[in-house]
């Protein structure tokens, strides 16, 4: 969505127009001597570029499959936001007062809120956050990765998703009279266009508006107003392009179209890193699994989710928390069973990679967010906020590369 992936490193590169959500460039790295990993994160590697994003995912993948998270982990995601209400990749002094050099940004904000509003208890949290995400909106009603920057598409859909979480109404959240729906049929390729139907990261340099498949993931649960962890959508046997005009349901199910199209050539996406077009992109296509699923194209998901089952352990067990909070988006959406996914126990080898859960919180779906518990989280009070230094480190690393959901877990992962 979202971003997407295990690794995360930020993203942003006006030069060619597109940018990698956090887990983009998705490589599970280990921690270099000079970054210790808090106990109470998951994960082992170096959290710099995704540790709330990680975090977010695996608290998340643990509350739709019934586990209660360990306590310290809750804690040190909440720990992570700043007095403005946003949070950054990763502080590793959290005790420290946020300030102008902190870069908070939407993707991990809005990955936070899912997982915070999911887990109940924060809503203070969760209001501070989205206070802060609708400060960054633009005016084209979407949002970039850092305030201030460009509209994308995995961006503005994983926002769309933090506000669905903490109740909002997206189409209600406006600048200027636009809203993040109109941002997001900005950049949805009209069906007659080269790949129809799909949805760019954001426009190149002359306007143009180029198909991204993990932006596409993206793009059809944003237009769905869905987060994360979605539940799949009601059947339908219609994976046509068709015209979308304002409608961004119609838009998500063009980019259904598209992903379904995609996978009927191949049971898996591949990568769109240079000189690894022919590889596999386990994160993207677990995305475009969540994807086909929540539009209701469940046929379509089937043969992806077969070829996941069956392909994706090594990989998983490589990329980390990120990864196997993806594989349990995936199985959760389509009714299958994480704990024995091609065999594996996804959710006892999510636990295994951080501090070991509470008990089960129960095996039934909670509801919505007027059916969580309204006790209120202590939070930690800082100043943040700006564009900067992880701008122009982004630019460095996803030079040439065009994966955004976020935002993939993957090598591309992705992403997430």
């Amino acid at each position: 969505m979202f971003v997407r992936r295990t690794a995360a490193v930020l993203a942003a590169t006006t030069v060619i127009g597109a940018v990698l959500a956090p887990a983009a460039l998705a490589a599970d790295s280990s921690p270099s001597p000079s970054t210790a990993v808090p106990s109470g994160l998951y994960g082992a590697g170096d959290p710099t570029y995704d540790g709330v994003w990680r975090q977010s995912l695996a608290l998340l993948a643990q509350d739709t499959v019934g586990v209660r998270p360990a306590a310290k982990a809750v804690d040190w995601l909440a720990g992570q936001q700043c007095a403005n209400g946003g949070f950054a990749a990763y502080r590793a002094d959290a005790s420290a007062d946020c300030d102008a050099k902190t870069q908070t940004d939407t993707n991990s904000t809005a990955a936070a809120v899912q997982a915070l509003a999911a887990l109940g208890g924060h809503d203070d949290a969760t209001g501070r956050a989205v206070t802060w995400l609708k400060s960054a909106q633009n005016a084209d009603g979407g949002w970039g990765y850092m305030a201030g920057g460009p509209s994308d598409t995995n961006s503005t859909s994983v926002v769309i998703g933090a506000l669905h979480a903490a109740g909002e109404k997206p189409q209600s959240v406006a600048k200027g009279g636009k809203t993040p729906y109109d941002a997001l049929l900005k950049l949805s390729l009209p069906c007659e266009a080269k790949d129809g139907g799909a949805f760019a990261y954001q426009p190149d340099k002359k306007g143009r508006l180029a198909a991204n498949a993990d932006a596409t993931a993206a793009g059809v649960l944003g237009g769905l107003g869905l987060g994360l962890a979605p539940k799949a959508g009601p059947a339908h046997e219609d994976t046509h392009c068709a015209a979308a005009g304002s409608d961004p349901k119609a838009a998500a199910g063009n980019g259904a179209a598209y992903l379904a199209t995609a996978l009927a050539k191949t049971p898996y996406l591949k990568s769109a890193l240079a000189g690894a077009e022919d590889q596999p992109d386990y994160g993207n296509t677990a995305d475009a699994v969540v994807a086909l699923a929540a539009d209701g194209a469940t046929e379509e998901a089937k043969k992806p989710l077969a070829w996941l089952e069956k392909n994706s352990a090594a990989w998983a067990a490589k990329s980390g928390p990120a990864a196997y909070a993806q594989l349990v988006f995936a199985a959760h959406a389509t009714g299958t069973d994480p704990r024995d996914f091609g065999g594996q126990d996804l959710v006892a080898k999510l636990n295994a990679t951080g501090p070991a859960p509470g008990a089960a919180a129960g095996t039934s779906d909670k509801g919505d967010k007027g059916d969580r518990s309204d006790k209120k989280a202590d939070e930690k009070k800082d100043d943040g906020g700006g564009l900067g230094v992880w701008w122009i480190v982004g630019v460095g690393l996803v030079a040439g590369i065009g994966i955004g959901f976020l935002i993939s877990a993957r090598n591309k992962n992705r992403r997430p």
